[in-house]
């Protein structure tokens, strides 16, 4: 069996996304990753260390079981009949520059004190 290679953000990376993102104060953020991808918890801090830098209001990273429908890769997951914030809008760009790809993906409606969107970090791309 091939071992996967682990997904990391580069200090460049990390200095974009930080850049691209401080135009965006104050905003909410739940991450989740797979149990199942090896990498999805360092993956995850990767991105917590990103959001907390500029300020954002994170909740996790926590491991979830079957969130987002067991969606590969990386996905923005908002309210059904919601727009997608500008922040992820941002988020998503910023990574596609990169060649990281990240799905929108809807769950049910949250209350109030959810996040304004979810990151998940699911198990890496075939």
């Amino acid at each position: 069996m091939l071992e996967q290679a682990h997904r990391k953000l580069t200090t460049h990376q990390k200095t974009v996304l930080i850049q691209v993102l401080l135009t965006f104060p104050g905003e909410r953020v739940e991450i989740v990753y797979s149990p199942t991808a090896a990498d999805g918890q360092s993956y995850a801090t990767d991105f917590m260390a990103i959001f907390k830098a500029i300020g954002w209001d994170v909740t996790g990273p926590v491991a979830g079981e079957n969130f987002a429908s067991g969606s590969p890769g990386l996905a923005i997951v908002t309210s059904k009949n919601e727009d997608l914030p500008a922040c992820a809008q941002a988020l998503r760009d910023a990574l596609r520059i990169y060649e990281i790809d990240v799905e929108r993906r809807t769950d049910k409606p949250r209350d109030a004190k959810t996040p304004g969107f979810i990151f998940w970090v699911g198990p890496v791309r075939s």
